[in-house]
């Protein structure tokens, strides 16, 4: 009998109508309202360094270090195979070279080993870059870069334990910091009792002589435990007090600090966050016994600093996968990016991400001139910090969930960035104070230093007789900030029109007057609805699409 010839199979998987990867790209010579920040707040001497990170953000390598490291997360190990404590945590490979980039970079210590001019801002703009392909390593490098200062508090801690952290050597080995090539400093404030109500701490810290104390207590949160020394909160006979606790004590062995659990958290998977105990562990104080919380405020105003820029960051991100993934996909005869319907909705997203950017630059270049002497721009950037960090960050999640539906069910699957980018978005709003201990951290500052309401009105009156809209917008909300009462239920309705203000004055004196007038038709005017897509006709749609594509690159 005959064998009849095979028929050939179908041809069932051919690929088309899908982009192709957003890889081997530079997210910084992408992203046009980042670069013209870094020139305009002082800090275009570092272009050249900024570009090198962003050229490492882009590439298929880091951005894969970034899938990585969030598939396969940190493991604890409590003991050893004989029953010895180690209280170590082990990483993805992938983990450890993000933050091996980010420490060459200088991203944890930069304004403090070279504090030059526009030192903030090169250090803001890099971090920015660089969080794009994987926002998990961000958390011991900002509290590094945030606790040198706290640490200064205590000049003769200082000399030993700064150049460690001011160090460009990443040194992942768990051994004592002495004996190491360069450290990450982390911080544990956080109980259970008490969250964010710190002075509701119930660790304690006794003198155990030579300016030495023993710490014993519990910590609900304690963020990368893997680093080297850590800020403390905790009781002392004189009251709440600031404490520097390292992994290990002078004489090589381990201190009593216990990690209980790794916290099985929404986002940031590749960072660990841990619980952990601390039984008579040796540290030593910072700052004035009785007046901690003074002390590491230091600490919480530049990590609020890099919530902002994380959040901005991760806008950034989504505009470009989303402007990336319409540019390629057609439906019903034409190009997504086309289509008049999703134009508005790409727009939307792209001006808020521009407002976020141009803000975040300003607040660090705040930061620059407050370090460099200037008392008005400290005592700004104290309010500007809350009232930015309150509103950018609670931004964040909606702006995240609106691009990943510009992919529809593409956007819905771990294969794209799009679900970490969601999952990620909420943290930067909860970290160093949730929205409501920002906003009444907003009137607090406002009460304890009325200056700092004159010096804003005077940061956003730069902008002045720009547009009628934000001068009729700014007069109003004179007037809500004036009339006392009841002001802490309004306060977060008042702390988003300061944060409104301060990004419309920014974008009205600095962006293209497509991305301007946007803004301020739609946020200022209210000539828009509640959700992203609804900018009022006769926005130049196309022409902020462009400016924020990296097509366009």
């Amino acid at each position: 009998m005959a064998l009849r010839e095979q028929a050939p199979p179908r041809a069932t998987h051919e690929v088309a109508n899908q982009p192709p990867p957003l890889e081997n790209y530079n997210v910084v010579d992408t992203d046009r309202a980042l670069l013209e920040a870094v020139e305009r707040e002082g800090a275009g001497w570092a272009l050249e360094e900024i570009r090198s990170v962003g050229e490492i953000a882009g590439s298929a390598e880091a951005i894969r270090w970034g899938f990585q490291a969030n598939e396969i997360t940190p493991k604890l190990r409590t003991h050893d195979r004989y029953g010895h404590r180690l209280d170590e945590v082990e990483f993805h490979p992938a983990w450890h070279e993000l933050m091996r980039r980010a420490v060459e970079h200088g991203l944890h210590a930069a304004p403090w080993r070279d504090p030059k001019p526009g030192a903030h801002v090169a250090r803001a703009a890099a971090f920015m870059s660089l969080t794009q392909a994987e926002g998990g390593f961000g958390c011991p490098i900002s509290m590094t870069y945030a606790g040198v200062p706290a640490l200064r508090a205590n000049p003769e801690l200082a000399a030993e334990w700064e150049p460690r952290f001011l160090s460009t050597v990443y040194d992942q080995r768990f051994i004592p910091a002495a004996q190491k090539d360069g450290a990450l400093c982390g911080m544990a404030m956080t109980e259970k009792q008490g969250g964010s109500d710190v002075r509701a701490n119930t660790t304690r810290a006794e003198p155990a002589g030579s300016g030495e104390f023993e710490i014993t207590g519990h910590k609900w949160f304690c963020s990368a435990p893997m680093c080297d020394a850590f800020l403390v909160l905790a009781q002392a006979p004189a009251g709440l007090s600031c404490f520097l606790l390292p992994r290990w004590r002078p004489d090589g062995t381990r201190n009593a600090f216990h990690i209980q659990r790794l916290k099985d958290k929404l986002g940031n998977r590749s960072n660990a966050s841990s619980e952990v105990e601390f039984d008579a562990a040796l540290a030593w104080m910072i700052g004035e016994e009785g007046k901690g919380v003074r002390t590491i405020i230091e600490m919480v105003n530049h990590t609020r600093l890099d919530c902002v820029l994380g959040s901005a960051a991760g806008m950034r991100q989504a505009v470009a996968q989303a402007t990336w993934q319409t540019s390629h996909r057609a439906a019903f005869g034409r190009l997504l990016v086309d289509q008049p319907l999703m134009q508005n909705v790409l727009a939307d997203l792209a001006v808020e991400s521009e407002a976020a950017t141009v803000v975040a630059m300003r607040l660090a270049r705040a930061y620059d001139d407050s370090w460099g002497g200037d008392q008005n721009a400290r005592t700004l950037a104290r309010l500007a910090t809350a009232v930015t960090k309150y509103w950018v960050c609670k931004r964040a999640p909606v702006h995240a969930a609106e691009a990943l539906e510009c992919f529809g069910g593409n956007g819905f699957v771990e294969e794209s960035i799009m679900p970490r980018l969601y999952r990620d978005s909420p943290l930067n709003s909860i970290w160093e104070g949730s929205g409501n201990v920002i906003c009444l951290d907003v009137l607090r500052a406002m009460a304890r230093s009325p200056e700092s309401v004159a010096l804003f009105f005077d940061e956003v009156g730069l902008a002045a007789g720009a547009d009628p809209r934000l001068d009729t917008f700014v007069l109003d909300l004179r007037r809500r900030l004036g009339d006392p009462d009841g002001l802490e239920p309004r306060a977060r309705g008042v702390v988003e029109r300061m944060a409104l203000a301060f990004q419309a004055s920014l974008l009205l004196r600095h962006a293209p007057a497509a991305v301007a007038e946007a803004f301020v038709a739609s946020r200022i005017a209210d000539d828009g609805g509640r959700a992203f897509g609804t900018l009022p006709a006769g926005v130049d749609y196309r022409a902020i699409i462009d400016r924020a594509s990296p097509n366009a690159a």
